[in-house]
């Protein structure tokens, strides 16, 4: 597609946005939830139309070769459209923070100082594979009086367009403008650039994909950027566990879900943990058909088990392969993940309250979790709807990304005609 052509695209569309965030930013609240619930009735009416559109990105996806985990994240399951049917509804129920004051003084000269919650504005989404993120992302916007622009991959094309465009009837129907939520109407990687440079429009852009996608925009956006790179995510079986938990949440954590940036990438195993534990652990995963990769006392436990190097412990496998270490007790777990880990989510595995607690304050990643699964590290299962992503950033939102923290905020001053002296 020619340069002309595809600026063209892109300024039309930032425009829109940048418009239709200006009405947004004054839309009664209640016209945003009566748009997220006729959104969420359509998803369950136009089912077939939806799943005829996706039926055909699967089979380009199909006849490109593609794995089955990214056929799995492709995929509008009935499971997946009725999770994207509830997350409307829930987040259309969220207390809507915009206007909200906060951290309120008066100065001893009488001025009234205080915060107020406002919209970012227009935020961009640029994702990979997963369609629902068109109606995740769309949603959380919405409900935080944002307006959106979603460029997804070109592998779910049809399905992206086909929510998109359901989304923008939706809105309609609600008295909102239909440019709230738009999609970029082509798969040209090159429109992706021109975007990263409308900083004149677009307030932030949050990238959701593979390694390279994140770098890609990282590097060439000329907007700020909140990001995760990789979901390195570990659990720590302690020599305190309790076995009646450790082994359904290492199994969990791992093979529930595995091609998602929350599913366990190392497992960790102290040298404390009695032997047979420890051979319980490893049997439970490869019965379920995890190919292991291990430091020499792990290969120890299985013959299967390949040696691991240092790529393994970095390693993002997003499928049924899994590093595991053994180490030696909770400090050498907590340098471990700090050293390799991706700032995601961690977990510990113990019935010992000091260990617990001092694994909880020197993990420094954005979930860190206690006798839990992993893959609990999600909007939904925070209470915050859905997600608009899992942030590894420390500024200016870290972990899973709901409405409040698409939010920031202006300072409002009310005098009564004080000078500065």
């Amino acid at each position: 597609m020619k340069c002309c052509h595809l600026q063209k695209i892109i300024d039309t569309v930032a425009v829109k946005a940048r418009g239709a965030s200006a009405a947004l930013a004054q839309a009664d609240p209640a016209a945003i939830t009566r748009a997220l619930a006729i959104m969420a009735d359509s998803l369950e009416r136009e089912y077939p139309r939806l799943r005829a559109c996706n039926d055909k990105d699967i089979r380009a996806a199909q006849a490109r070769g593609l794995s089955d985990a990214f056929i799995d994240r492709l995929t509008l399951s009935p499971k997946v459209m009725a999770a994207m049917a509830r997350g409307m509804v829930e987040v259309s129920r969220l207390r809507s923070p915009i206007g909200q004051t906060y951290d309120a003084r008066t100065r001893p000269n009488g001025l009234k100082i205080c915060k107020v919650r406002v919209p970012i504005g227009v935020v961009a989404i640029i994702y990979e594979s997963r369609p629902n993120v068109t109606v995740d992302a769309a949603a959380i916007c919405l409900k935080s009086h944002n307006a959106v622009v979603l460029r997804g991959g070109s592998e779910a094309y049809y399905s992206n367009t086909a929510l998109a465009e359901l989304f923008g009837k939706a809105l309609k129907k609600a008295g909102l403008p239909p440019a709230s939520v738009q999609l970029i109407p082509t798969t040209d990687r090159a429109a992706v650039e021109l975007l990263l440079k409308r900083s004149d429009a677009i307030d932030l852009v949050i990238p959701r994909g593979g390694e390279g996608l994140i770098r890609m925009v990282t590097e060439h956006s000329h907007i700020p950027v909140i990001k995760h790179y990789k979901g390195v995510c570990h659990v720590f079986v302690s020599r305190h566990a309790d076995m009646k938990k450790a082994l359904p949440i290492v199994v969990n954590a791992k093979v529930q879900r595995p091609g998602v940036c929350n599913a366990m990438e190392t497992l960790l195993l102290d040298k404390g943990l009695p032997l047979m534990h420890r051979r319980a652990i490893i049997a439970a995963l490869k019965s379920r058909g995890v190919i292991m990769f291990g430091d020499p006392a792990t290969r120890a436990l299985d013959p299967a088990i390949k040696k691991a190097t240092v790529a393994d412990w970095e390693a993002e496998y997003l499928d049924l392969r899994l590093a595991v270490r053994t180490v030696a007790g909770v400090e050498e777990a907590i340098d471990h993940i700090n050293t390799y880990g991706s700032h995601h989510t961690d977990a510990i595995v113990s019935e010992s309250a000091r260990e617990i607690e001092r694994f909880l304050a020197r993990v420094d990643s954005s979930s860190v979790m206690a006798n839990a699964s992993t893959r609990f590290s999600d909007g939904g299962e925070y209470g915050l709807g859905c997600e608009i992503g899992i942030s590894t950033d420390k500024l200016h939102a870290r972990g899973p990304m709901g409405v409040e923290e698409l939010l920031t905020y202006k300072w409002i001053v009310r005098g009564r005609g004080q000078i500065r002296r």
